[in-house]
């Protein structure tokens, strides 16, 4: 009979929630969206008042709601919310998984802002475990992300948290520099909360670079910000901040004094939160959940009573029931951290992939800042080398200066070759290279190659011999720059090891199929050669032959490295064949699609002679450059060209000249003290959208450029840069033929 009664209990619990799900089921939308914000507002009023576990259940149920409707991105918004609550109550590995999930979720759906809001809370937790340079990279990432999507309020408190880590670290100048930038925005967005708390780090900062009359008046105006808006945390902050500083003055009773009311302060907070977080608030907050529970259930049988005749029977036992299972669930409640470790390892396993997916990405944007920063600082100084030394070399040098002018532009030379090789492999490893397709002539696109190398080969003494097989179409769509760079690499390679020798380069087909042609490429030589052992690393980042053949043939080691990656995004393969004394031969297999339409032959202009027949009495040139070596190289090159030109060395006056001055172009270095080139260029672009602005740049631009489109440059002149190149793009600016920029045509 029990058991009877037991189901009958069951099934009628069950049908209960039956009925209670439909009816969800059938709420409109945006009513279940007012849930979701409710829920919401209720943890942050939860939040304030300490109440964590409160508001722990008000954001899951919110989730729930917005798991249910598919709304990605609330789910996004709860689960960084939800993150940010169990940092509080110190579930820091909890918090990153969920961190992970909001991320994960605002990607897909390309939610930026709110990503930017979970890299912040990522980076905060990262610096409370102490590993610095992972919340730094977190806090760029949301500055870059609130900066792109025109969100300038949020950007002060990235700025105070990336303040307090460099203070953390003991970099007091970079810390200042984020303080003074957050000062000025949290005053221009009225935040009272963060201006408080920057001015009061802004005091430690002034402390440890004792000027200690600066860091008590900045300590005090952060002190008086905080007891205004009732700001606790600041205010004990203010307290020990300015205990320090009187300290180090020797004024020992304001030190005491400050201190005291610091620790009575602190005390306080303290007993707070451990009566927050405390093993009783849990076990109360389980026993008011489980009663929660057990009042709305009761609710639901107790309406049911009218409508049956045996519906009291089923009240007391389901009461009975639901009573004995939340004493059972308070009986378990012991068990409850291990209940929790166990599914929070059932969550690892499910997120360990996302979060190793999270830290592989950091890892590269780590490296490939660093590779930008790196090169930027190499290229500046190279800039200044091969300008100087063309310069020297037009100037009619004395005849024993110019073998050791062209030995210092060699080196200038390959110095540049490498730091791009080094780019371009760092761009194949993070699979940033995109392909170019169009339409070319393959035949005449190796001929041009072998005849651009054509003179290294006589210098060796090597005969070239070059063979396309008959019948094989010629016009084909690839991108042919990057078979261009395959092709030089390669017969540049075979020219180098080879000496009074010979080199053959045959192209033929393998095979087609649906208009696509399998090509093979093969480069042979009687060089050298390669032994086995050092056959099957050959492909390998910085592997040579062995050292003694990179002492006596030079080079980076990086070309065929930089070759299979291309070849395999070309979606090919490369082999080869080689024995040491007799030559090698490589191999390249790639698919080309067939083209019809013959290659469009481009007619090239003397740029530099056309700049000279036009009329440039008219014509004035602004440079923004705040390195002088580099000012004087770039005015010298304009005179010779017969450009008038003005020069300043930072992003201020460069705005206010042009608002003065008429300029036909505008040369913008990007790092300067101040104001950078892009925030320079983008105030230019509210009052002037016509004139030319050319980015004069060291940086590394793969990762750049919808900045510099998104500021308003026309165009981006890479330093160092070929004199050619610089003149022709001075010529299509100045005769009106240079493309406008993205950001202006948005923008008119």
């Amino acid at each position: 009979m029990s058991q009877i009664k037991y189901y009958i209990v069951a099934f009628l619990l069950g049908f209960s929630m039956l009925l209670s799900a439909q009816n969800g089921g059938e709420q409109d939308v945006d009513v279940l969206k007012m849930r979701i914000e409710n829920q919401i507002t209720q943890a942050s009023f939860d939040m304030e008042r300490g109440n964590y576990f409160n508001a722990k259940d008000n954001l899951e149920k919110a989730l729930e709601i917005a798991i249910q409707i598919n709304d990605k991105v609330e789910q996004g918004i709860i689960y960084a919310k939800i993150a940010n609550l169990q940092f509080i109550v110190e579930e820091t590995d909890n918090a990153i998984v969920s961190l992970t999930r909001a991320a994960g979720i605002q990607r897909e759906i390309n939610d930026y802002g709110n990503l930017a809001i979970t890299y912040n809370i990522s980076g905060i937790i990262y610096a409370s475990k102490k590993e610095y340079q992972t919340a730094l990279d977190y806090f760029n990432s949301a500055k870059t992300k609130f900066e792109e999507e025109n969100l300038e309020e949020f950007i002060p408190e990235v700025c105070l948290n990336e303040a307090k880590v460099y203070i953390k670290i003991n970099d007091y100048k970079t810390a200042k520099a984020s303080l003074e930038k957050t000062i000025l925005l949290s005053k221009k967005h009225n935040q009272p909360r963060v201006l408080s708390s920057a001015l009061i780090n802004s005091g430690k900062v002034m402390h440890h670079l004792n000027n200690t009359e600066m860091a008590l008046s900045m300590a005090k105006e952060g002190m008086e910000i905080a007891k205004t808006n009732n700001l606790t945390e600041n205010i004990n902050e203010s307290y020990l901040t300015l205990s320090d500083i009187y300290q180090k003055s020797e004024n020992f009773q304001l030190a005491n004094e400050y201190l005291r009311k610091h620790i009575t302060l602190s005390d306080s907070l303290l007993n707070i939160k451990r009566e927050n977080l405390s093993p009783e608030k849990r076990a109360q907050y389980l026993n008011k959940y489980n009663n929660d529970n057990y009042q709305e259930l009761k609710t639901k049988v107790e309406e049911q009573e009218a409508e049956n005749s045996l519906t009291k029977i089923t009240t007391i036992l389901s009461i009975a029931l639901i009573t004995i299972l939340s004493l059972l669930t308070l009986s378990l409640y012991k068990n409850n951290n291990i209940r929790l470790k166990t599914n929070n390892m059932l969550h690892k396993k499910n997120d360990e992939l996302v979060i190793a997916k999270e830290k592989a990405e950091l890892a590269s944007k780590t490296k490939a800042n660093f590779l930008s920063t790196v090169t930027h600082e190499l290229r500046t100084p190279l800039y200044a080398v091969t300008g100087l030394t063309n310069m020297l070399l037009d100037e009619n040098p004395k005849p024993e200066q110019i073998p050791h002018l062209k030995s210092l532009k060699f080196s200038g030379d390959y110095l540049l070759t490498f730091i791009n090789d080094i780019l371009q492999i760092n761009k194949i490893e993070a699979n940033k290279v995109e392909l170019d397709p169009e339409a070319f002539n393959l035949k005449t696109k190796v001929e041009n190659v072998i005849s651009a190398l054509s003179n290294s080969a006589s210098d060796n003494n090597i005969k070239m011999h070059y063979s396309y097989e008959k019948d094989l179409p010629e016009h084909y769509i690839a991108d042919q720059l990057k078979i261009s760079q395959i092709l030089i690499n390669l017969i540049g390679n075979a020219i180098k090891f080879t000496k009074d020798g010979d080199i053959w380069v045959r192209v033929s087909k393998i095979n087609s199929k649906n208009n696509t042609y399998t090509i093979r490429f093969e480069i042979e030589d009687n060089g050298i050669g390669i032994t086995k052992e050092k056959q099957e690393h050959m492909f390998e980042s910085f592997s040579q032959g062995s050292i003694q053949i990179n002492r006596k043939y030079g080079g980076t080691g990086l070309g065929l490295s930089i070759v299979k990656g291309l070849i395999e995004i070309l979606k090919g393969k490369i082999y080869l064949k080689s024995e040491l004394g007799k030559g090698s031969t490589f191999t390249f297999e790639i698919p080309l699609e067939y083209s019809e339409k013959p290659d469009v032959v481009i007619k090239k202009e003397n740029y530099s002679k056309s700049i000279n027949q036009l009329d440039l009495s008219n014509i004035k040139i602004l440079v923004v450059e705040d390195n002088k070596i580099n000012q004087m190289i770039t005015k010298k090159i304009l005179n010779k060209m017969n450009l008038e030109c003005d020069v300043v060395d930072n992003g201020e006056d460069a705005v206010e000249y042009v608002r003065e001055n008429n300029y036909s172009v505008v040369l913008m270095d990007i790092h300067m003290p101040g104001i950078s080139g892009l925030e320079a260029t983008k105030l230019i672009r509210t009052f002037n959208k016509e004139l030319t602005i050319f980015a004069l740049t060291a940086v590394t631009l793969e990762d750049k450029m919808h900045e510099f489109d998104e500021a308003g440059f026309n165009d981006i002149i890479s330093k160092p840069f070929k004199q050619e190149d610089f003149e022709k793009k001075l010529y299509q600016a100045l005769t009106n033929t240079v493309a406008p920029s993205p950001f202006i045509k948005n923008q008119i």
